[in-house]
């Protein structure tokens, strides 16, 4: 495989270079891949970086070499399986990666989509609200959650907001039946705190709230991966984070988005914090 262009400067701001993106990954690769794993992926390309265009690609572009798996029809989706795909899809400008909540079972025109094995709540913050706000909303969706069964994994979304994950059990329904209960309980935490939530995704009802977004559940739809990079200004990540850190956040302590060193950082001291909601590699 044939890297190019390794000095092209992806993110301006920071200067930093596509070589820099391509270490991040493969540095990352032990960690991310599990969260890729039989999952369809779609990518995010900026082909002079940050800076300029971007595009959406769901469908395996022309050249990619045969031993990348595929899946699906009308989209044929590319798995990343290994450090050779995470590293031929960054060499393609590809800084984000995208996932829904549900994976294939097999490979090529007759793999089968599974249930969804786990839930997604996208904290949204609304204008005039920010991190501290998305965290003191977080720690009530969670402990709601907790009242369900259900344990939750945070992850800063390297923008504006944060995605609480729960992994579950069994994959025994459908998308459809899981945006529902999400929306239900999106809904109802609107009602018991209409001061801080809205479920609604209105402008004129945003202001001062956080959207909780239950509408990523549905099977078209994708989130962030987690240790993804962001197309932003600067090059932060989709960071798992721990619920002391948006507990502190919630308490008045500042809570930020994290940048790529940070993170690297952090896994090499602490490992997968999103482990229970990834798959072990194949």
């Amino acid at each position: 495989m044939k890297l190019s262009s390794l000095e092209k400067v992806m993110y301006p701001a920071t200067g930093t270079t596509k070589a820099e993106v391509i270490d991040y990954y493969a540095r990352m690769a032990p960690v991310m891949l599990p969260h890729l794993a039989d999952r369809p992926v779609t990518r995010i390309r900026y082909p002079h970086g940050v800076h300029d265009m971007q595009f959406f690609e769901k469908n395996v572009p022309a050249g990619t070499p045969n031993w990348i798996r595929r899946a699906g029809r009308d989209p044929v989706f590319p798995f990343i399986d290994d450090l050779a795909g995470l590293t031929f899809f960054a060499n393609l400008n590809s800084l984000e990666f995208h996932v829904p909540q549900w994976r294939f079972e097999g490979e090529g025109r007759d793999a089968i989509p599974l249930n969804p094995d786990r839930l997604v709540i996208d904290l949204d913050p609304g204008p005039g609200t920010g991190l501290h706000e998305v965290s003191v909303v977080a720690v009530i969706v969670r402990d709601r959650l907790e009242q369900i069964g259900l344990a939750s994994v945070p992850v800063t979304s390297g923008s504006k907001g944060m995605q609480l994950y729960a992994a579950l059990p069994g994959a025994a329904h459908t998308s459809d039946e899981i945006r529902d209960t999400v929306q239900q309980l999106a809904q109802e935490l609107t009602k018991k705190h209409p001061d801080l939530v809205v479920w609604k995704m209105a402008k004129d009802l945003r202001p001062g709230k956080i959207f909780l977004d239950w509408s990523q559940n549905v099977a078209a739809k994708t989130t962030i991966c987690p240790y993804s990079l962001r197309g932003r200004e600067a090059p932060a990540v989709a960071a798992p984070r721990g619920w002391d850190e948006v507990e502190a956040g919630a308490a008045g302590e500042q809570l930020r988005q994290l940048r790529m060193d940070e993170v690297l950082e952090r896994v090499e001291q602490s490992g997968d914090l999103a482990a229970e909601i990834a798959m072990p590699r194949r």
